[in-house]
């Protein structure tokens, strides 16, 4: 069985790189063809088009996720395999305007779940085994990714070919799931210490800019240090003309003002949520 580290550009999932090598290590790129969130630096641009076969304007992630998975591959010595076969509009667009939501998270699925469990069935034979970053506080999780399995392994709708101009599809055995941390017992603490001294740039938090998992005082706070690609956001809501957040829009978000500043810092990652790989 095929090992996979699922790498999502956080410390943890980069933690398990370093210390539990796999046959194949991947990371699934959230890609936009806005050129208001135009990634800075022509160079990298290419290198990440080449990366993953297709052009690469810029990310809804915070832009450092690009150096940090650029980075990552450079300190462990082999290869991460980078997959983004759409962007985020036109995510969109295939689902007639309807936006994800709390309730209907699709940009998981379309943007991360389904394009690495793709990549296995093309490229390796399955079931695989698919090690996962939770750490050792985060066995609630882990249970409910194991919920999902039968007999130890996980099925999936696999995309096998085409017929009469459609997609033809079947339910196969996919993975078994793997929590390396957890069964080692590293907690948040540990991974912060490895990370001190390393080569590796990190951005301050993973996921898009405006993760409708996150709270309303942290997106404030994004639409102000990330303000492009916060207004991504807000013009999709405009345009399709519906809220990420149940019972709110992004520009009444945005319009916000609080009594004293915020800093990247007054946050941690309970106050982001997660896409919950």
């Amino acid at each position: 069985m095929k090992t996979i580290n699922s790498l999502s550009g956080g410390k943890t999932s980069s933690y398990m790189a370093v210390h539990y090598p796999a046959d194949f290590n991947i990371f699934a790129l959230v890609r936009t063809n806005d050129k208001s969130c135009l990634f800075p630096d022509a160079k990298l641009r290419q290198i990440v088009s080449d990366k993953i076969g297709r052009e690469f304007i810029g990310t809804l992630e915070e832009d450092e996720i690009i150096y940090t998975m650029l980075d990552l591959e450079q300190y462990i010595g082999k290869e991460i395999i980078w997959l983004s076969e759409t962007t985020f509009e036109d995510i969109i667009e295939n689902k007639n305007g309807y936006l994800p939501n709390i309730m209907t998270r699709y940009c998981t699925s379309k943007m991360k779940v389904e394009p690495i469990a793709q990549w296995c069935y093309d490229n390796t034979k399955l079931p695989v085994e698919m090690r996962i970053g939770f750490r050792a506080n985060e066995i609630n999780r882990a249970n409910r990714m194991i919920e999902k399995e039968q007999n130890g392994i996980e099925n999936f709708k696999f995309k096998i070919g085409h017929k009469n101009n459609r997609n033809q599809w079947k339910e196969l055995p996919y993975r078994k799931a793997t929590f390396p941390l957890i069964e080692d017992r590293i907690y948040k603490d540990s991974i912060e210490l490895f990370w001190q001294d390393k080569p590796v740039r990190f951005a301050k938090r993973n996921n898009c800019v405006g993760c409708f998992h996150r709270n309303e005082l942290l997106l404030n706070h994004l639409s102000n240090t990330q303000e492009n690609k916060f207004d991504w956001f807000i013009n999709q809501e405009k345009s399709n003309g519906g809220t990420f957040k149940n019972g709110i829009t992004y520009e009444k978000i945005k319009s916000y003002k609080l009594q004293m500043d915020l800093f990247d810092e007054d946050f941690n990652e309970c106050d982001s949520g997660y896409c919950g790989l």
